[in-house]
């Protein structure tokens, strides 16, 4: 460096000369697509090209799902921890969409801690069958009998 120019604005120089690249290509990848409106474009020739999105299951396997899980529940105990957890998962998930198929507006299972589960899947259950869906229904498969 020549002795006329201080360090300061030569740090600066470097520094101008290293970074200009890298914020030119983000400042272009950045507005570009904004300003020339290709994001709803895109948007739309997605759209068109995706299938229609599932409605979830149907309610008569949604209710199929929660006999066969209770079944489970009340039946004899997983032999291990992990398979309790999971099917204690896959039930509070099918009573979860069924209070969403049956009109329940805020399921009480939706957002508890883990130690106060128990209570709300009780809950859940009570609003499930005040909807009029049977949980437990009578014959040899159920688990009252």
């Amino acid at each position: 460096m020549s002795a006329d120019r201080p360090v300061v604005l030569g740090v600066l120089v470097y520094v101008v000369i290293a970074a200009a690249p890298t914020l030119l290509i983000w400042a272009v990848a950045r507005f570009l697509p904004v300003l020339l409106g290709l994001p709803e474009l895109l948007h739309r020739l997605f759209r068109r090209s995706s299938p229609a999105p599932a409605a979830g299951q149907s309610f008569e396997s949604l209710v199929a799902d929660l006999h066969r899980l209770r079944r489970e529940v009340c039946g004899r105990q997983p032999t291990t921890h992990v398979r309790r957890v999971a099917l204690m998962a896959a039930y509070d998930d099918v009573l979860h969409d069924l209070c969403r198929a049956v009109g329940v507006a805020r399921p009480p299972l939706s957002e508890v801690p883990q130690s106060e589960r128990p209570f709300a899947r009780l809950q859940t259950e009570a609003a499930i069958e005040a909807a009029g869906v049977v949980l437990d229904p009578p014959g040899p498969g159920s688990a009252a009998a």
